[in-house]
């Protein structure tokens, strides 16, 4: 028996797993340089939001036919994955078809669902095509939004390319399969054709058996190679929250979306104002704001990593559609490309991060930052729920308080507020006059 194939998948799975699971590695590491952030109360809600935030895809169907459409390639992006199950053993054991004699008919079942599920992905697939290249959806096109170009353009398009071909591969494979078990050829097992891969058995009968036995391994390799290349290119892509969406959903925030936290340095100086108890505070833990992505918590750098680009966050901000430079959608792939910046220096220097002189700040403007109205327009749009505007005030607060650097009408606010308990200056024993007689 030749075990050469058998060896070659076995080295193959093994060292594509090793590459997947030391980006992994590397991505959590850089998240765990942010600040900790307690977020395992309410087990039970919490499980409850990942199943329709990440699962259900619930805030997808705000908008019916894409929500259709995504859900189509999201589910047959998981369930067909079961057959991936059979040909990675199939591949370390050298067999095929494995679970075909235990299933029985219902195996047959089993592939032609499959099959149509690849059809759905295949069509969901040409539909995301067209609203991005013709129909051109505003809220997709670089030519409106700067921070598409480039590499997140052609990442949507790449993978659209890659799952369409992926799913002619199936087909191709099953195809082919279906003519060599009518040849009797040794090795593949009568199962039968399938719905859609039954369809190229006329072109595939002109061909001999050797050019389909090479055609069908062909497909084979190509499919299972491309499925591991695919899981690891994604970690480099907004694809990538195909994973992090339901850690994402998880460690939501449960609070009001609302509610604005407090800063922990300023209850501590307030506190100690109003003679009340207060824990000692170490002294690291008094900058305001955040200046770099050490400076957010961990939920928010795995927000950034979750975003899916897809804009809806942009298309409802009030001051982007004034014309402010401002876009949500921004803000978090700024924030996931500085997280990336910071992982490679963890990577080269072996685990330990180094000061590169670089912070959030070379990337989101002051411009953008003034320029939101925490209205939180951006987290209700989100089908995630992730906040762009907490990183929005973190760093604001960290322009304000640490670099003194507000416009002129905000520090008059400032301090009326600061005297007079209100942004307007008057004194605070006249603020009933209105309701007098």
């Amino acid at each position: 028996m030749n075990y050469l194939p058998q060896l070659l998948f076995i080295a193959l799975l093994g060292g594509m797993a090793y590459v997947i699971y030391q980006r992994f590695s590397l991505i959590i590491q850089t998240i765990r340089l942010a600040r900790p952030v307690e977020l395992h109360d309410q087990p039970s809600e919490r499980f409850k939001r990942m199943a329709l935030l990440a699962f259900g895809q619930k805030k997808m169907f705000s908008k019916p036919i894409v929500g259709f459409f995504h859900f189509l390639i999201y589910i047959g992006f998981v369930l067909i994955n079961i057959e991936v199950l059979e040909i990675l053993l199939d591949g370390i054991l050298g067999t095929h078809r494995l679970f075909a004699p235990f299933l029985g008919s219902f195996y047959m079942g089993l592939l032609n669902f499959f099959e149509i599920l690849a059809a759905g992905v295949f069509v969901a697939c040409v539909f995301f095509f067209l609203r991005r290249g013709v129909f051109r959806i505003g809220r997709l096109q670089a030519s409106n939004h700067q921070e598409l170009a480039g590499f997140p353009v052609k990442d949507a398009y790449q993978i659209l390319l890659i799952e369409v071909v992926l799913m002619g591969a199936l087909w191709t494979m099953n195809g082919a399969d279906a003519v060599l078990q009518t040849r009797g050829v040794e090795h593949y097992l009568p199962v039968g054709s399938f719905v859609i891969s039954g369809s190229l058995m006329p072109l595939f009968e002109t061909f001999s058996t050797g050019s389909l036995v090479l055609l069908e391994r062909g497909a084979w390799w190509f499919h299972i190679a491309g499925i591991l290349a695919f899981a690891l290119y994604v970690t480099y892509s907004k694809h990538l929250h195909i994973f992090f969406a339901f850690p994402s959903a998880y460690f939501s925030i449960l609070e009001s979306s609302a509610k604005m936290s407090a800063m922990p340095s300023v209850t501590h100086e307030v506190k100690l104002m109003l003679g009340q108890p207060v824990e000692e505070q170490a002294a690291s833990a008094a900058k305001f704001g955040a200046k770099d992505v050490m400076d957010l918590t961990w939920k928010n750098a795995l927000d950034a990593y979750s975003c899916t680009e897809c804009g809806r966050c942009t298309e409802q901000c009030p001051a982007n559609q004034t014309g402010r430079a401002l876009s949500p959608r921004k803000i978090m792939m700024d924030t996931r490309d500085r997280l990336e910046e910071v992982g490679g220096i963890l990577k080269a220097n072996k685990g330990t991060f180094v000061e590169d002189g670089k912070s959030l700040f070379d990337r989101i403007s002051a411009e953008e930052l003034r320029a939101c109205t925490s209205c939180q327009a951006c987290v209700e749009a989100c089908p995630m729920e992730l906040s762009p505007l907490s990183i929005i005030l973190e760093m604001r607060r960290f322009q304000i308080m640490e670099l003194s650097d507000a416009p002129g009408a905000w520090n008059a606010m400032f301090a009326n507020v600061e005297t007079n308990q209100s942004p307007w200056k008057f004194n605070p024993a006249d603020r009933l006059n209105w309701a007098k007689e």
